[in-house]
């Protein structure tokens, strides 16, 4: 395979690994405002580029020399660096998982000639991706996703610890959660319809609604669908407390002749007690039910995945699930192997059996494994 020439925009946790496992095969360059974010790319056959993307015109200014670009910036630059990717006229794979519809951007896209992966993480991202094989090859009638990522140590009073910008995780716990019931939509709080759910390995889970079907609504008919986080027992109760007093507005309020926004100063507060120490340890929790018939009889595939932080290379595992995910879709694209133009759901790519199963290999050759069960 020919070496290309790739730029990963955003070179923190996830950006980071993305970068390192893509240089296996190409040359790679990664982009991060931050000094200390590019320290982690240090060593990993990475060129380093320091620079403001959130500056105008420093996107597409900067994409102009590569034949591929990966966007891992936070979800609130997403959507306007997917654009300016998008009009400078380049293909590009994306993880920032922004809050705006991306199927407005299809029709620049296409006209472009574009192809735009979006959401190629893990949920949103593997779990599409399975979801979009079996709905190619049997009438699917139920999905449902719990997923979640949790610090091994367990530490009052958060037990969490976030790899994403604070405000996304923010968001998580504020965006209304829709999901599909008996064909309809139905439109519930987020950290509504709280459940224990016991994992092999890990015990007791509290699982609750939330955002997390994104394309799927639009891109299949399953007529139930629904995607549930996962955190440790008692998360809800507190993050509830927090959003009904008004911590998590976007509103802004006066302080002392000032005018802040609550969610501003939250994240401020929330990111050092979230934040991942070098050395601490996460892991990666998903389980993926898919329901239905083929061929006049019931089936059921059920995916189970427990990943660990990886002590040898010290990736941590929301690093390893998500951004091996997007590099095993970087390839697939490099390759000629995603022909479509526009914006691409992950689904979309499942829905080839050959990509699906190069994803999987992808992944397990990274020790990043699904078990299934079937019946």
């Amino acid at each position: 395979m020919k070496r290309k020439k790739i730029i990963v925009l955003g070179s923190g946790l996830v950006g980071s690994a993305i970068a390192a496992d893509l240089a296996r095969y190409h040359e790679v360059t990664a982009v991060d405002m931050r000094e200390e974010a590019l320290t982690a790319v240090a060593g990993k056959d990475v060129i380093p580029m320091q620079k403001d993307l959130s500056a105008p015109g420093a996107v597409a200014e900067t994409v102009g020399p590569y034949d591929l670009v990966v966007g891992a910036v936070p979800g609130f630059m997403g959507y306007r660096t997917v654009q300016e990717v998008i009009r400078a006229g380049k293909n590009m794979v994306d993880i920032s998982f922004f809050p705006e519809d991306p199927f407005t951007l299809d029709e620049e896209a296409r006209d472009k000639g574009v192809s735009v992966v979006i959401d190629a993480g893990v949920a949103p991202g593997m779990s599409n991706i399975f979801l979009g094989y079996y709905d190619a090859i049997m009438e699917v009638d139920r999905y449902v996703c719990y997923v979640g990522g949790l610090p091994v140590v367990r530490e009052w009073p958060w037990e969490y610890k976030a790899v994403f910008s604070p405000i996304d995780v923010i968001e998580e716990y504020t965006r209304p959660a829709r999901y599909r019931e008996n064909g309809h939509l139905v439109v519930r709080p987020a950290l509504s319809d709280t459940e224990l759910i016991d994992f092999e390995g890990i015990g007791t889970l509290e699982a609750w609604n939330s955002d997390g079907l994104r394309t799927l609504l639009k891109m299949t008919g399953v007529p139930n669908m629904i995607e549930k986080t996962l955190r440790y027992p008692g998360t809800v109760e507190y993050i509830r407390v927090l959003r009904e007093s008004g911590f998590f507005s976007y509103d802004p309020v006066e302080v002392n002749g000032k005018k802040i926004r609550p969610i501003d100063m939250t994240a401020r507060l929330l990111f050092p007690k979230w934040k991942l120490k070098p050395g601490e340890e996460d892991l990666t929790i998903m389980r993926v039910e898919v329901y239905g018939k083929k061929e006049g009889k019931e089936h059921s595939f059920i995916y189970t995945l427990l990943d660990r932080y990886d002590r040898e290379e010290g990736v941590i595992s929301m690093a390893r699930t998500t951004g091996y995910t997007c590099t095993a879709l970087t390839r697939l694209m490099l390759d000629g192997r995603i022909p479509e133009q526009g914006i691409i759901p992950p689904e979309q790519v499942g829905r080839n059996g050959e990509n699906f199963n190069f994803i999987l290999e992808h992944l397990r050759e990274r020790d990043v494994v699904y078990h299934l069960k079937t019946s």
